[in-house]
């Protein structure tokens, strides 16, 4: 139970926290929350989690760009 409310409360800042951002702005917080979770399957240490949040940064920033 602890977990399901510690997910849902991160769930609803996220969400909370992109209402009233640009297109970039949001495509780069999602990018990197990806990027990160990726990194971390990916890498397993701190280094990936933290490569994978910058990549996935750029890359959802230059997504969201092109979507204005």
């Amino acid at each position: 139970m602890k977990k399901l409310l510690t997910t849902l409360s991160v769930a609803a800042i996220l969400t909370v926290s992109l209402v009233g951002c640009t297109k970039t702005e949001q495509g780069a917080g999602i990018g990197a929350v990806v990027g990160a979770l990726a990194g971390q399957a990916i890498g397993g240490d701190t280094g990936a989690t933290l490569i994978g949040a910058g990549a996935g940064a750029l890359l959802g920033g230059a997504i969201g760009n092109s979507q204005e």
